[in-house]
């Protein structure tokens, strides 16, 4: 039996352990640095496993690592468990039926994600000890992929140091390896002090924050004319300074999103968002602090291992979906725009095929997408070692993200196929290149080059830490 065989066999194995693990945490969405019951599932599936286990990585609690196996490379695949708010859906249904409570969904296929990446690990530990290889496998839990940049404080705090290669994965509405392409970013809170008083009686004994934030705005959309295209610019009120008309208001903060294509051009635009703030501030005679949230590299590539990669997914072919699988897909399709189906298609440098439904493809390497770019954490592990990601197709093509539709596919049949399939995959790289040391030399090699030697700086400052209690509030 081939190697990738073995390791697959090891994956069908545990099929219908990691399908039920994975609608478990489907059940149970938490967002940002809330997931304690979704940790402990991890936990308790690593223990299972026979996994040397640490929790509390880089001082956030929903952060675990499990590994196996002695000396030899050492390989991390990554795995998420985060929800989203306001995004919950009932499973199994077209059409938006939110679920009473508290909100959440895992409306970005987290539940997945972990479940897919811990069970390609479980898989190489098999495959290690049935052929006495040398070499260790660890499940990296990172939390707070949305918003909270887990992993740019775990990189920071060195918790990859000694990693040879990294894996991890997606959901997407097609299969094959991920384009390395997606932008930088970082999350600011600016907090404007002012000074309250009657808004009728003493109106000229105020000075708003309010009115602050509102000015730093107009001046920020101004801007949007001034900068690359790719950038991007997002805010969300956090305080409005209260819900009284009659008070001049006293404090108010405003949380900016600000991304770049890569960490020189970010700390550019920081910098001009900043002068708008201070702006803001000289025009109200207010002040304003600013609290960094988060921060995000953009990926780096590696071309060795995005080849192994693509091989695996060739060796193994695209997902295999049945009528059963396509009717729900249908079902869910008839619920999206032509402009979703085909901005999908664009994501992958696929031309649009009417009436298909499900990916029965894998993208070819050489296919460059066009459209949206989105950020993600990954990046900051791909700055400190070789990373690869591959995208597996477990939705309806077309399917937004960060939408009702996704959640509502979350626990279906054809999201447990695209799981497994990809969980062959990434466990199919990582025995390539534990048996080929040549593989991870070529990658640590083109790494080098592309860092130019230089060690990872993070984009976090130094005294940043992880905003577990705010995003735990939901702000």
């Amino acid at each position: 039996m081939r190697n990738e065989e073995q390791v697959w066999r090891a994956v069908d194995e545990r099929r219908d352990d990691y399908a039920a693990f994975s609608d478990r945490v489907w059940d149970m969405p938490e967002i940002a640095y809330t997931e304690a019951r979704s940790a402990a599932e991890h936990v308790t599936m690593l223990e299972k496993e026979g996994a040397r286990i640490t929790t509390g990585l880089a001082g956030i609690p929903t952060a675990v690592m499990g590994e196996w196996g002695e000396d030899g490379p050492v390989i991390a695949i990554l795995g998420e468990y985060d929800a989203l708010p306001g995004l919950s859906n009932e499973a199994g249904v077209a059409e938006h039926r939110p679920i009473p409570g508290d909100g959440h969904g895992h409306a970005c296929g987290h539940n997945l994600l972990g479940a897919a990446s811990l069970l390609a690990a479980a898989a190489v530990k098999d495959w290690l000890a049935a052929n006495g290889m040398k070499g260790r496998v660890r499940y990296y839990g990172c939390p707070a992929e949305e918003g909270g940049a887990a992993k740019g404080f775990m990189a920071r705090d060195g918790i990859f140091s000694d990693v040879d290669i990294a894996i991890s994965w997606h959901p997407a509405s097609f299969s094959g390896v991920n384009e390395a392409v997606s932008l930088a970013n970082t999350r600011i809170d600016f907090i404007f002090h002012g000074r309250s008083s009657h808004a009728a009686a003493a109106p000229e004994l105020g000075r708003s924050a309010l009115d602050a934030v509102e000015l730093m705005n107009v001046g920020v959309n101004y801007m949007r004319e001034h900068m690359p295209d790719h950038a991007r610019i997002h805010y969300a009120m956090i305080d409005g300074g209260g819900i009284a008309p009659n008070v001049v208001q006293s404090r108010a903060k405003v949380r900016y999103l600000i991304r770049a294509k890569d960490l020189p051009e970010l700390n550019q635009l920081v910098g001009r968002v900043r002068k708008i703030a201070d702006g803001a501030a000289l025009m109200t005679e207010t002040t304003v602090e600013t609290q960094v949230v988060s921060a995000v590299s953009n990926l780096l590539g590696n071309s060795p291992l995005e080849r192994a990669m693509y091989d695996n997914f060739l060796r193994l072919g695209p997902p295999q979906f049945d009528d059963a699988d396509r009717d729900f897909a249908a079902k869910i399709q008839a619920t999206l725009s032509e402009q979703d189906i085909a901005a999908a298609h664009r994501r992958h440098g696929l031309k649009v095929e009417p009436g298909k439904v499900l990916c029965d493809i894998v993208v070819p390497l050489e296919n460059r997408g066009t459209g949206g770019v989105g950020s993600t954490d990954v990046g900051d592990v791909s700055w400190t070692v070789p990373t690869v990601q591959a995208r597996g197709a477990t939705c309806a093509i077309g399917t937004p993200f960060h939408s009702w539709q996704l959640t509502a596919q979350g626990k279906s049949p054809a999201a447990h196929k695209g799981m497994l399939h990809v969980a062959k995959v990434m466990a199919g790289t990582a025995v390539d290149a534990i048996r080929d040391p040549e593989l991870i030399r070529r990658a640590k090699e083109e790494f080098r080059e592309r860092t130019g030697g230089k060690p990872y700086q993070s984009p976090l400052p130094a005294n940043a830490k992880p905003p577990i209690e705010a995003m735990g509030r939901g702000i």
